[in-house]
């Protein structure tokens, strides 16, 4: 059984976010510390700690993150430059909500490698 996250009061609307896409299934909202111009977090309603987690039985909503950035970059303008989309797993990872979500950053050419030697702090 999961614990209850700060994606968790997001989806009850107990916090805050400033969502840009929702259905039955996903919600996406606007990254409190941007990385690109176009900086959100993807999330299943549904909640996966981590990508270890994902099953067969969760995979098509796994998916359906994809589905979902693939919308917003349309309807946000970024399908044709292009945009990033990421999905950190546990500490060495750069994980640090414990509730899966694909990071959807566009604005911006992206470099590579995209790491960094400083690690973030856990929220």
């Amino acid at each position: 059984m999961s614990q209850e996250t700060i994606f968790t009061k997001i989806i009850n609307r107990e916090i805050p976010a400033d969502i840009v896409y929702e259905d039955d299934l996903s919600l996406a909202f606007k990254d409190i510390n941007p990385q690109a111009p176009f900086h959100v977090l993807i999330i299943p309603k549904t909640p996966i700690a981590t990508i270890n987690d994902v099953t067969e039985e969760n995979s098509a909503l796994v998916g359906h993150l994809y589905v979902v950035a693939a919308k917003l970059a349309k309807q946000f303008g970024f399908s044709e430059d292009g945009f990033r989309v990421v999905m950190n797993c546990n500490d060495h990872g750069g994980q640090t909500v414990y509730h899966i979500h694909l990071h959807m950053l566009a604005g911006k050419e992206m470099g590579w490698p995209p790491y960094q030697d400083k690690k973030k702090t856990a929220i």
